[in-house]
């Protein structure tokens, strides 16, 4: 028998009826890819723009003005809070509500002014590496900038070619700068998604081919107890799927873990 293209159509058209008809298979096939890119996208940025930073400013001088006007302008910082003293600044960058936490202190312009060298100390969440530094790079490049333009005329001596701000950088939570610490615990959430998602998709598929899921549909079960029956095992399997993911984790990988494992489940 030849090859019939008003055959090979109809079953085209047939299986866009099909498609037609199943909405719920139609809208994941269209949805879910939509959604992994837009979390994709948003996820895997090694250039984040925007990061939510703490000041503590013991210094009111032109400079440390200059110096704190400049970051906001950037678009890699957003300062959400002044801090009042160093135990605030470290309670915010330890509860996770800021990202980057940076002291100018006292005499600050007025070691400047002195031809010194004013130490700006900059503690970083360093729990995503390749985010915090590109942050740091900018920052060391928008303070020399923006003091490049305070010291000009007759402080133009005071801006030498070594930075007129001796920055000091303390990396949090991952000092080593150490990929895997960011990339594995993230990859949790993402294959875990994909395979559950599968394997439900091709079990309820599989119901609808040999016909059992009308079958269980006309029992006297409900509904909700079906389908529910059906998903609980494959939760159990997704539940195995973390504990080896964590023993990977911290075997291969050496990723540390600290508080109740209990909590990823």
């Amino acid at each position: 028998m030849s090859f019939s293209w008003s055959r090979w159509v109809g079953i085209i058209v047939k299986e866009f009826i099909q498609l037609k008809r199943d909405r719920l298979t139609f809208g994941m096939i269209i949805g879910i890819p939509v959604l992994q890119l837009i979390l994709f996208g948003y996820a895997i940025n090694s250039d984040p723009k925007h990061l939510p930073t703490a000041v503590l400013a013991a210094d009111s001088s032109l400079y440390s003005r200059s110096v704190l006007a400049a970051m906001q302008t950037s678009g890699y910082f957003r300062v959400e809070h002044l801090a009042a003293n160093e135990e605030e600044l470290e309670r915010l960058l330890a509860l996770g509500r800021v990202q980057f936490a940076v002291t100018i202190p006292e005499n600050f312009g007025r070691k400047l002014a002195r031809g010194e060298r004013p130490v700006l100390l900059v503690e970083a969440d360093a729990a995503d590496p390749a985010a915090t530094g590109n942050a740091i790079a900018a920052l060391a490049q928008i303070s020399v900038s923006s003091l490049a333009r305070d010291l000009q005329g007759p402080l133009a001596d005071l801006n030498p070619v070594p930075p007129p701000v001796d920055m000091r950088v303390h990396r949090r939570y991952n000092p080593e700068g150490v990929t895997a610490y960011n990339i594995v615990p993230g990859l949790l959430g993402t294959i875990l998604t994909m395979t559950m998602v599968l394997m439900t998709g091709l079990a309820l598929t599989r119901e609808r081919e040999r016909g059992t899921f009308e079958n269980l549909l006309s029992t006297p079960a409900l509904p909700i107890e079906v389908m529910t029956g059906k998903i609980v095992p494959y939760i159990l399997i997704g539940l195995i799927q973390v504990t080896l993911f964590i023993a990977a984790a911290l075997l291969l990988f050496e990723v540390p873990m600290q508080g109740s494992p209990l909590l990823l489940y």
